[in-house]
């Protein structure tokens, strides 16, 4: 018997191998076919599994919302199409796992950190304003826990939150500014420190070390990475940072957030899957938000819009105010700044920001948080863009007093 080539034994015999014939090349096809199909189905149920977890962590605040319904006819009109204004509450709450070792708890809650967000039609740029707990203004009849209600009073702005929740607070800010709040999130001391480790910590640089046992903290001098337990004190500390005024904590807050972001905006977090998922999953266990942000697209949404907004283009400030009159332990608007200031805001119109003039000397008592109020006015440019000691404007537009997430300095 020959082959095709007329050689003895077949093709074993002309150094080659049998081909496999048309049976068992289509077993094996339909064998790599099912196997893909199983891994595609797995990647799916996977991916699905995934996505409903997060989903479903995230609660939603139903009873701030039916609230705020109660009240829509009185809340200021949207006058920006496309821009949105987020109010962020940091609660003092005792009651999450872990946080029973910073005070016993009351049964009531304050937000001791506020921040209305806002995000202009076009999101090239983002604006954090800082409300002070301490600032007097006019908080309406809210709703209480127990199902009673509050009187319309002047009085201090975090007490807002302690008798009547997130919607109180929400309303308070409106009636204060103007502005309509779109969304909101409230997020505990339990979820900062899971979001921070999720992230691999967060840097930040002192210029002298700190020993607080009131905030649980003590660090060396210099730059370093804080972990959540760290950040949680770094952030809440204030007799034994700077002036220990609430002034020089809310520009600590800020300075944080700004690390923080950058360190979000990184290759490190965003395209690697082992931290990215972490993140996720601690953002959104640990807040709870309005219906609109209640589910993962629409956090997805939010932080799509403000992802690729460049550093120094997302700018921080506090709502500008001085002391009180009848009680210098606490704040009231500096006018006509702060009018300005919301109005800018309301209409979705730029602002700038511009470093104090300058910084007081570490002291601790009240005194120097008033001289800091008080640089800080002095720091602050007119509503017509000049800078102090100017002549001719340097910005079109009106320049506060403020930082910016760019900025790294120690502190």
């Amino acid at each position: 018997m020959t082959d095709s080539a007329g050689i003895p034994g077949g093709t074993d015999a002309a150094g080659g191998e049998k081909p496999p014939n048309g049976r068992k090349r289509r077993r094996l096809l339909r064998w790599i076919g099912l196997g893909t199909g199983l891994l595609v189905v797995a990647g799916a149920g996977t991916g699905w599994w995934i996505y409903d977890k997060l989903d479903g962590n995230i609660v939603e605040d139903t009873s701030a919302a039916a609230e705020l319904r109660r009240y829509d006819k009185e809340r200021p009109a949207h006058l920006a199409g496309g821009a949105q204004n987020i109010l962020l509450i940091g609660s003092d709450s005792r009651t999450g796992a872990g946080n029973a070792r910073y005070g016993q708890d009351q049964g009531t809650q304050r937000s001791d950190t506020t921040i209305l967000l806002h995000l202009p039609a076009d999101r090239k740029s983002a604006t954090a304003v800082s409300v002070p707990r301490d600032l007097m203004t006019e908080i309406p009849a809210c709703l209480k826990p127990d199902g009673s209600r509050t009187r319309e009073q002047f009085a201090q702005f975090n007490w807002a939150f302690e008798w009547g929740g997130t919607a109180c607070t929400i309303r308070t800010v409106e009636a204060m500014t103007g502005i309509r709040v779109d969304h909101h999130m409230v997020l505990d001391f339990s979820g900062f420190k899971k979001m921070v480790d999720a992230i691999g910590g967060v840097e930040v640089c002192l210029r002298r070390p700190v020993d607080d046992t009131e905030a649980k903290l003590k660090l060396p001098a210099g730059r370093q990475t804080l972990q959540g337990e760290q950040a949680l004190g770094f952030v809440r500390a204030r007799y034994s940072l700077g002036n220990g005024s609430d002034t020089e904590r809310m520009e600590r807050q800020q300075a944080f957030l700004g690390s923080l972001v950058k360190k979000v905006q990184s290759n490190g977090v965003l395209l690697n899957p082992a931290r990215l998922y972490p993140l996720l999953d601690a953002a959104t266990s640990s807040v709870t938000t309005d219906p609109g942000l209640a589910s993962l697209r629409g956090l997805y949404e939010l932080v799509r819009g403000v992802r690729d907004i460049p550093t120094e283009q997302i700018k921080f400030l506090t709502v500008p105010r001085r002391p009180y009159a009848a009680d210098r332990n606490r704040d009231e608007l500096r006018e006509p700044d702060a009018t300005q200031l919301f109005q800018r805001l309301r209409s979705d119109q730029p602002l700038a920001i511009a470093p104090p003039a300058a910084t007081p000397a570490p002291a601790g008592d009240r005194a120097d948080e008033d001289k800091a109020v008080t640089d800080e006015a002095d720091g602050a440019t007119s509503g017509t863009g000049e800078r102090p000691g100017t002549a001719e404007p340097s910005t079109p537009v009106p320049t506060f007093t403020g930082t910016t997430a760019g900025v790294a300095d120690c502190r």
